[in-house]
């Protein structure tokens, strides 16, 4: 059974930074890409970064980029996304997901995930 847990959320204020963790286990972490997506309340669920299984790639969607940086570690099965100057528009539900196949690379997707964890709150203030 895959397990998927977030941690690391809370409540900064505009500029400030956190680094959300991701433990995934029970399926070989080495093979898939994982992915953050997030959901601010009365949104959509959005994708924020991926990184393949290798950590050859990494996709960041435009709104992060430059402020956001994901890396993985295979060996503990944990891939981390690091926030940095966070602005009010980043606030949201925070999910870290399983995609449904392995050595599959679709950075953008929201929705073609096995698994996604119940996720870790992020707000930030002005």
């Amino acid at each position: 059974q895959v397990q998927v847990v977030e941690s690391g959320g809370g409540t900064v204020r505009a500029g400030e930074s956190l680094t959300l963790s991701c433990r995934v286990s029970g399926l070989l972490f080495h093979k898939y890409a994982m992915h953050w997506v997030r959901q601010a309340p009365g949104k959509e669920r959005e994708p924020v970064a991926a990184i393949s299984w290798a950590s050859t790639s990494k996709w960041y969607t435009d709104s992060v980029e430059g402020r956001f940086t994901i890396w993985r570690e295979n060996g503990g099965g944990t891939v981390t996304l690091e926030m940095n100057g966070l602005e009010p528009e980043d606030t949201a539900l925070y999910q870290c997901a399983v995609p449904t196949q392995y050595y599959w690379w679709s950075p953008s997707s929201t929705s073609e995930f096995q698994s996604v964890g119940r996720g870790t709150h992020v707000t930030v203030s002005s």
